[in-house]
């Protein structure tokens, strides 16, 4: 949060602009490429086939994500004229485009005691699914605000899909030295990130825009993103509650259904928007502390009711006879479906 804040405040004293704002945009295009060559190469292809066991965990992540999500977007554009500016109202439905996030996702669900192993997947078909329908979506319901085209579609392929696929291509070489050295690659990730929310930012001091974005749009834009999650929280609850899916299940689909990746959403921008970038991603970056903040009280919340209730009852889950799995965000062999009321590991 503080390194964020200090880019914004960065971009808008400093901004690049001329030959600088060129190198920026350059330098910003092949770190996103890295970030997406790393993510491929971190993935591994045994835990995304071995994770299709929770198909209706998935399945409700998946509808959260792509389909409650863009639906609660275009409400919110047309119920919200005023306050917000069109720049944030179009920023508030790129949010609802964006994959889930994993790293949050899985930290939050082994606090709360859920069903990490689980998580771990959610968030991973999520992102997946992302490279294809989130530039889809954008082109469909945001239309003209985007620079989509035949020439977009090329270019998504060649800076985000292509370098995600070489990571998975070079993963048997690569692999077990990124998962050794995850400490020292986190700069590279976060870098990346931060200099997206430069580039951006840079760019929109350059147009002038940030002279819209009054004290009373950036209330509305607050108030809007608290129902938002809201929303996405209570839906996730209730479609966890139908489908039948035991504790350690829901709060993962409940955690991986509200949440929207920043390290995903930022690249895609940069690659939607081009150049007017800037205060659209404002939502999806205010959008990312606040989920990580309800994400923590309702973690603690569930952790401590999870030391005080029983057991639940066996549900549909893999029983522990079955393979498990390693993964470098849980550390230690964790089996891919923990009997139910026992703590995941994590």
């Amino acid at each position: 949060m503080a390194a964020l804040l200090a880019t914004v405040a960065l971009a808008a004293a400093l901004p690049a602009t001329g030959s600088a704002a060129r190198v920026a945009e350059l330098a910003c295009d092949l770190a996103v490429g890295l970030l997406f060559f790393l993510y491929g190469a971190r993935l591994s292809a045994r835990e995304t086939v071995a994770g299709l066991r929770h198909l209706r965990l998935h399945g409700l992540v998946l509808a959260c994500t792509f389909v409650l999500f863009p639906l609660l977007g275009l409400a919110t554009a047309a119920l919200t004229p005023y306050p917000l500016t069109e720049e944030l109202r179009t920023g508030v439905l790129f949010l609802c485009l964006v994959p889930s996030t994993v790293q949050s996702s899985v930290a939050l669900t082994a606090a709360a005691r859920g069903h990490v192993p689980a998580a771990i997947c959610a968030g991973t078909y999520s992102s997946l699914a992302g490279l294809l329908l989130t530039p889809l979506l954008a082109a469909w319901l945001l239309g003209s605000h985007t620079a989509l085209s035949a020439d977009g579609l090329l270019r998504i392929g060649g800076q985000l899909l292509a370098p995600f696929l070489a990571g998975q291509l070079l993963r048997p070489r690569i692999g077990a030295f990124l998962t050794r050295h995850k400490r020292l690659l986190t700069p590279v990730d976060r870098g990346s990130i931060l200099l997206v929310v430069y580039t951006a930012f840079s760019a929109a001091m350059a147009a002038g825009i940030w002279h819209r974005a009054t004290p009373a749009a950036l209330l509305g834009l607050l108030a809007v993103l608290l129902a938002l999650l809201a929303a996405a929280l209570g839906c996730a609850r209730l479609g966890a509650h139908l489908l039948g899916l035991d504790r350690a299940s829901g709060i993962a689909a409940v955690l991986c259904g509200s949440q929207k990746s920043l390290a995903n959403g930022l690249p895609m921008a940069t690659v939607l928007f081009g150049p007017q970038a800037g205060l659209l991603v404002l939502p999806l970056m205010a959008y990312h502390q606040i989920q990580l903040i309800a994400g923590t009280l309702l973690a603690g919340h569930w952790s401590r009711a999870a030391d005080t209730s029983p057991p639940d009852p066996p549900s549909d889950q893999p029983t522990d006879d079955q393979p498990t799995t390693t993964h470098p965000a849980t550390g230690p062999p964790t089996r891919i479906g923990p009997a139910a009321g026992q703590q995941a590991p994590g």
